[in-house]
């Protein structure tokens, strides 16, 4: 998925296992249940309406700067504060949970924009297209049309309900959220970067141990005694 979006992906693991870790208990626990349930109803689809992971990425990726990124990276790196059931439980208080809302956006308003504000207008798109109503099969095209009311029940963040109930009257399109931009000068440079620190590293422990292997080699009496023998074959 690209070095910057790997990267993160590969913090936000790191974040998940802390959580598991503190609570004995993995985040998405609604999500696996909301399956379960699903397949305890006869005739039930369950379809997962999140936008795909790496565009969310990659999108949230590029709408952050160069330093934004360090400061997030340098945040999600040394994460280590105690989470307790009962701060779970805080979080589920919807003033609190708009404070907490409110502070992403003051600190990274980019990355709020595409990882919650994108994704409430994905969500609410994917559930308004599977609250359609259902036609019935007709018997002849003379027959008239029939349809019933579908019922869904939407498993969501309760982070993302107030974005849905805002943008659940609003003519959606979805085209613009899905696409990936292209790495900005700085992700080029930053990618460049990492990759000529990675092979000059490299270039230069193989060097360094060529060199050490080298001088044993020559250090060696077999070898200075060979040496010795070709030096006296061309006075002989």
């Amino acid at each position: 998925n690209g070095v910057m979006s790997g990267l993160m992906q590969m913090l936000l693991l790191k974040v998940s296992a802390h959580i598991t870790e503190q609570l004995g208990m993995a985040p998405g626990g609604e999500f696996r249940e909301a399956f379960k349930e699903a397949s305890k109803v006869p005739f039930c689809k369950f379809h997962l309406g999140d936008r795909p992971i790496p565009v969310t990425f990659k999108r949230a990726i590029a709408a952050l700067s160069f330093w934004q990124k360090v400061k997030l990276a340098w945040g999600l790196c040394f994460l280590s504060d105690p989470i307790s059931k009962d701060d779970v439980e805080k979080c589920k208080q919807k003033d609190l949970l708009e404070q907490m809302m409110a502070e992403m956006i003051g600190e990274f308003p980019d990355l709020h924009r595409t990882i919650v504000s994108e994704r409430d207008v994905y969500l609410t798109y994917m559930l308004k297209q599977a609250a359609k109503q259902i036609e019935l099969p007709r018997a002849s095209e003379n027959e008239p049309r029939k349809y019933i009311p579908a019922v869904v029940v939407g498993v969501v963040g309760m982070g993302h309900v107030p974005g849905i109930e805002k943008n659940w009257n609003s003519d959606l399109k979805i085209q613009e959220i899905m696409s990936v931009p292209p790495p900005s000068a700085s992700s080029k440079l930053f990618k460049f970067v990492l990759k000529a620190t990675v092979l000059g590293l490299l270039g230069y422990g193989c060097y360094r141990i060529g060199h050490r292997t080298v001088q044993f080699v020559l250090s060696m009496p077999a070898t200075q005694s060979y040496l010795q023998r070709l030096t006296e074959v061309p006075q002989q």
